[in-house]
């Protein structure tokens, strides 16, 4: 009997192994998934932090296109501009679509400082003094968002990338996602908004 089970005890050894590497395979799998849906949460929250501060930037322009008007009446083409990439950011619903709003938005705002340059009465305003001010701290907010996000980005990137870790992305279907960047020279530069 004593033969018996010693003869028995290494494919009883040989099934606890296989059980548990089993376990410790679905432990693992089950770790990478929940570290893929942190990482693409840190990136919605991201994603939502640069949202609050182009709806903050997209609620300034109006005020600062009336400020302007009243300045400079006959300079409609570049006021027009502004509000059009202005509405581009209400209508973007992807983070390509937003990028080229932003993008568009940016150098809208940039002819509207030249505009502003020649008008010394504008930049004596207080109203248009106190929007300028707020439009700087909020292009600063949204260059810091940018950041963030593209930081967040970075990370589920090379998790999705890197091995053993792309196995379980692919068998969950979790993707990459675009950094928000600038497409032009021009754009790389910062908005000047001083007036």
């Amino acid at each position: 009997m004593l033969n018996r089970l010693l003869l028995g005890l290494p494919a009883i050894i040989g099934i606890v192994v296989g059980v548990v590497l089993v376990l410790a395979l679905i432990i693992w799998a089950i770790s990478c998934y929940n570290k893929f849906v942190s990482l693409r949460t840190h990136c919605d929250d991201a994603y939502s932090g640069i949202d609050v501060f182009l709806k903050k930037r997209y609620d300034l322009i109006p005020n600062l296109v009336e400020t302007v008007k009243g300045y400079a009446k006959h300079e409609s083409e570049t006021l027009q501009r502004v509000i059009e990439a202005r509405a581009g950011i209400a209508k973007a619903s992807t983070v390509d679509e937003m990028v080229m709003a932003d993008n568009a938005l940016s150098q809208a705002i940039r002819g509207l400082n030249l505009v502003v340059e020649r008008y010394p009465d504008l930049k004596a305003n207080a109203s248009f003094m106190s929007l300028q001010s707020q439009l700087r701290a909020t292009e600063t907010e949204l260059s810091q968002s940018r950041l963030y996000y593209n930081a967040r980005v970075r990370e589920l990137n090379k998790s999705v990338q890197s091995f053993p870790g792309l196995i379980i992305a692919k068998l969950f279907k979790v993707k990459t996602r675009q950094m928000f960047t600038v497409d032009s020279p021009e754009e790389r530069q910062n908005v000047k908004v001083q007036f």
